[in-house]
C-alpha cells in the first residue's frame, strides 16, 4: 500500500506548506522571558472530508501549543482516565483554536496531533516494551516517531469506490452486489464505542466487527433508516464484511506508524505497529 513516502514532520516530498509559521502562545506572563511555543501539524485528511462550517474544512494543517505541565496534570488525572476522557482534555487543551470539538476530529488527524505533540514533549524515540509474536518474550524496544508516513487516503484504485466529497464514499459488495454507502471514524465514534462496551462491562474488542460496521454504514442501496444498516451489519457475509473493512482503511487519511520489530531472544522480525500504550506520553528516560 502506498504511504505517499511523507515522512511526519520531515515534509521533504510535499509540497511547500505556505500556512503561518508558528508562534509563541502569547497568555497572562507576569514578567517570564518564555512563552509557549506553538506549532503547525500536517492533517492527513488535507481537511477533505469535513463539511462546510467546520472549522477544519480545506485545512491542511492544524495549530498546537506545546505540551505543558498543565498537560501532563490531565494526563495523570484519576477521575479522567477512569472516564476514558484524559486524551480528549489534553488534545482540547493543546488546539489554538478553541471552535474545533476534538470529538469530530477524523482518527487519521487526531492521531497526527498527538504523535506531534509528544514527539515535541519528549523527543521522537518511544521505549516501550514489546511482546514478541514470535517467542512471547517481552523485551523494551524503541520506536522512532519521525520514522512514521502520512497516508492520505488515496490508494484503493482497482476497488470500485466512488468518492462522493461529502466525507462519505459508495461501493458495491462483491457477493451480495449490495451497494453500501459508508464514512471515516471521527473521535465522537471512539468515544461511543468506549462507552457502549464500559456500559455492558464487555471487552471493547469482543464486538469488534460489528460495532465497526455500524458505525462506518450510512446506507444501503440508498437506504438510511437503522433497520436497513441493522440488518445489513446482522447478516453481512464474510466475504462482504472483510470488503467493506479493507477499502475503509484504504480511504481513510492516517498516519502509518509500522516499523521493523527484531526480536532479541529469538531473532524473529516483522513490520510492527507501533503501541500507543499508557506509557506513550512517559518516556522511560
Amino acid at each position: 500500500m502506498s504511504r505517499n513516502k511523507d515522512r511526519l514532520g520531515t515534509g521533504t516530498t510535499k509540497p511547500e506548506n505556505n500556512s503561518p509559521p508558528p508562534q509563541a502562545l502569547q497568555q497572562d506572563n507576569p514578567g517570564f522571558s518564555f512563552v509557549v511555543p506553538t506549532e503547525f501539524v500536517d492533517l492527513p485528511s488535507n481537511g477533505l472530508y469535513y463539511t462546510e462550517g467546520h472549522p477544519l474544512h480545506g485545512q491542511d494543517c492544524i495549530e498546537i501549543k506545546q505540551m505543558t505541565a498543565k498537560e501532563e496534570d490531565i494526563l495523570t488525572s484519576r477521575t479522567l482516565l477512569k472516564k476514558g476522557v484524559a486524551l480528549d482534555r489534553v488534545l482540547q487543551s493543546l488546539i489554538i483554536d478553541k471552535s474545533i470539538n476534538t470529538d469530530t476530529l477524523l482518527i487519521g488527524d487526531r492521531n497526527a496531533i498527538i504523535i506531534a505533540a509528544r514527539r515535541s514533549a519528549y523527543g521522537n524515540i518511544y521505549e516501550t516494551s514489546v511482546t514478541c509474536p514470535g517467542c512471547a518474550a517481552v523485551q523494551a524496544h524503541s520506536f522512532d516517531l519521525n520514522e512514521a508516513e502520512v497516508y492520505l487516503g488515496d490508494d484503493y484504485e482497482g476497488f470500485d469506490v466512488v468518492d462522493n466529497s461529502d466525507g462519505t464514499f459508495n461501493a458495491t459488495l462483491p457477493k451480495t452486489q449490495v451497494e453500501v454507502t459508508f464514512r471515516l471514524l471521527t473521535g465522537t465514534d471512539e468515544k461511543k464505542m468506549l462507552n457502549n462496551a464500559n456500559k455492558k462491562k464487555v471487552d471493547i474488542y469482543e464486538n469488534i466487527i460489528t460495532t465497526q460496521l455500524n458505525n462506518i454504514v450510512v446506507a444501503v442501496n440508498g437506504d438510511n433508516s437503522p433497520q436497513a444498516i441493522k440488518y445489513l451489519v446482522e447478516n453481512i457475509p464474510s466475504m462482504d464484511s472483510r470488503h467493506l473493512r479493507v477499502i475503509n482503511k484504504l480511504v481513510t487519511p492516517n498516519i502509518d506508524l509500522t516499523q521493523n520489530f527484531g526480536c532479541d531472544e529469538c531473532d524473529y522480525e516483522v513490520d510492527m505497529e507501533v503501541p500507543l500504550s499508557a506509557d506513550f506520553f512517559w518516556p522511560q528516560s
